[in-house]
């Protein structure tokens, strides 16, 4: 058994590549998992834990002076898989990819955390703005109700897209949310930035929401999955299936898969009958491209997403076509 789990700190860290290294010797010898990204600015850790060395993790990362606080957001769904399949700590120039000159801006002066039961105030409030600040494949199998959902396919872009979809709001109340907070911490800082003046962000994001609604009794308020970003690419929040499967149109869906042709990849949505149809694959093409020779395959793999993928998942290399 596993404990899924992700934190992030923002923290002055004076030597991040031996910080990696120190994690990585230590967390490898508890047999911890995950994708962590460490940089001068903190740290932004997503992973799983064998549940008997728990314990001895936690004491681990506490033990650090810098990282004695910080809060844990655990999984809401878990079970006896590993939700990751390697150790993965990497050194970075940032925590969360954002294209933002942080000289620029007070990155300190973020937005007043909301809780579970403050945020379903705003979601039903007539005068507030909700803002999902997650990309648009993830809002498309789940959001909260009312949310403003930007068409963006990286944190980059909706930083740029935000501030001029809400520039007649900037008196509005605004709430954001993500999926463990981290996106929003840097987010409501540059909302206020550009001269929004009561910006809010969801403390703990969607994955707290869902243990607050649990452990208070709350009224639900969002619908759908939660995206992921590990093996298991998604979670249950609301009951209801908001989507649709990208290779039929018709059958609602929120299964994510990866397209088994390495040469693709590409994430998609698909229902039962058409993953079984399509043996795990996007398209016919990249059915048959994968029974080419060996030697075809390294001829035209360079050529393949530019000239041979079907036209509707051209769009983006992340996401398909959004139905």
């Amino acid at each position: 058994m596993y404990r899924t789990l992700s934190f992030y700190k923002y923290v002055r860290i004076e030597d991040p590549s031996a910080l990696r290294n120190e994690l990585y010797r230590t967390w490898s010898d508890l047999g911890v998992l995950g994708r962590i990204y460490v940089a001068s600015e903190g740290i932004n850790a997503q992973l799983c834990v064998p549940k008997e060395n728990f314990e001895q993790f936690d004491a681990l990362v506490k033990a650090r002076s810098e990282f004695s606080d910080i809060p844990y957001k655990f999984a809401v769904e878990e079970g006896d898989e590993a939700s990751f399949k390697k150790l993965i700590i990497k050194v970075k120039q940032k925590i969360v990819a954002d294209g933002l000159d942080d000289k620029s801006f007070d990155v300190t002066k973020t937005g007043e955390y909301l809780t579970a039961k403050e945020f379903n105030q705003y979601v039903t409030d007539p005068e507030a703005i909700v803002v999902d600040m997650r990309n648009a494949y993830e809002s498309e199998i789940g959001h909260f109700e009312t949310a403003i959902t930007p068409d963006v396919d990286t944190f980059r872009d909706e930083l740029k897209v935000v501030p001029d979809l809400l520039a007649d709001k900037k008196d509005k109340k605004i709430a954001l949310y993500c999926t463990g907070g981290i996106r929003c911490e840097k987010a409501s800082a540059w909302l206020r930035h550009n001269g929004f003046k009561d910006v809010k962000h969801l403390k703990g994001g969607i994955i707290d929401y869902k243990h607050q609604v649990e452990r208070e009794g709350l009224e639900n308020r969002f619908r759908g999955k939660n995206f992921v970003f590990d093996e298991r690419l998604g979670e249950r929040i609301g009951e209801e299936i908001i989507s649709h499967c990208h290779l039929c149109n018709k059958e609602k869906s929120d299964v994510h898969y990866h397209c088994k042709s390495e040469v693709c990849h590409i994430l998609f949505i698909a229902c039962d009958g058409c993953i079984e149809k399509k043996a795990g694959y996007c398209s016919l093409w990249c059915q048959l491209f994968d029974q080419l020779p060996v030697k075809f395959k390294k001829l035209y793999a360079r050529y393949y997403n530019q000239f041979f993928r079907p036209a509707q998942f051209k769009k983006n290399r992340l996401r398909a076509r959004v139905v």
